[in-house]
């Protein structure tokens, strides 16, 4: 006979609570955790999560809802639109003799479902639409993502990506500059409604 946990609903935190021990809180809060682990907006990680909230923002996703990082997809939009984001970006935050080539992963990936603990067998892609986020500044000394002017959005169809003849693992700028074009940050959510209808 196994045993069936219930699953975990996680709730937004406010960043107000605090750490403690032996029953007393010790003047760490969890905000101050958030600070030291999530600063460098920069970094290949944290960069990644952040072209998701930027996307999940633009798109009017509800931020209550707390991301899920084992979904088979990165957002879904209020309409129901499934996408998986990417980022990229010219400058790191390690030294670098030049700035870094763009090439976003398009790879197929097994979805693991969490309702039942089980990966499904065979690689493929879950979402209707990839999100491409470029943090397109090149100048180390002014660059912020937090700037969306900073960044460069692209749109493209799951279907046009499986049907990308150079590579199914990788994409290039040039190559998804011949897809599409770029998009402003306030332009996306109508980029990706007006893509959805000629599905």
């Amino acid at each position: 006979m196994s045993l069936q946990l219930p699953q975990i609903n996680i709730k937004v935190k406010s960043g107000q609570e605090q750490l403690t021990s032996n029953g007393s809180t010790i003047g760490i809060k969890l905000i101050d955790f958030w600070k030291w682990s999530g600063s460098d907006l920069i970094s290949n990680a944290t960069r990644g999560r952040f072209a998701e909230f930027i996307v999940a923002s633009a798109l009017g996703i509800n931020m209550e809802n707390v991301r899920d990082e084992w979904s088979a997809y990165d957002l879904i939009s209020p309409e129901g639109i499934k996408i998986e984001v990417k980022s990229a970006a010219y400058i790191q935050s390690w030294h670098q003799r030049d700035f870094s080539k763009i090439n976003f992963s398009i790879k197929t990936a097994r979805y693991w479902d969490r309702s039942t603990n089980v990966q499904h067998p065979t690689p493929s892609r879950h979402s209707d639409f990839y999100a491409f986020c470029l943090l397109k500044h090149q100048d180390q000394p002014t660059l912020d993502p937090m700037n969306l002017d900073q960044w460069e959005l692209y749109v493209v169809s799951t279907v046009e990506i499986s049907n990308y003849k150079r590579s199914q693992s990788s994409i290039t700028l040039k190559s998804l500059q011949n897809l599409t074009q770029s998009v402003k940050y306030s332009e996306l959510r109508q980029a990706i409604l007006d893509r959805n209808e000629r599905l």
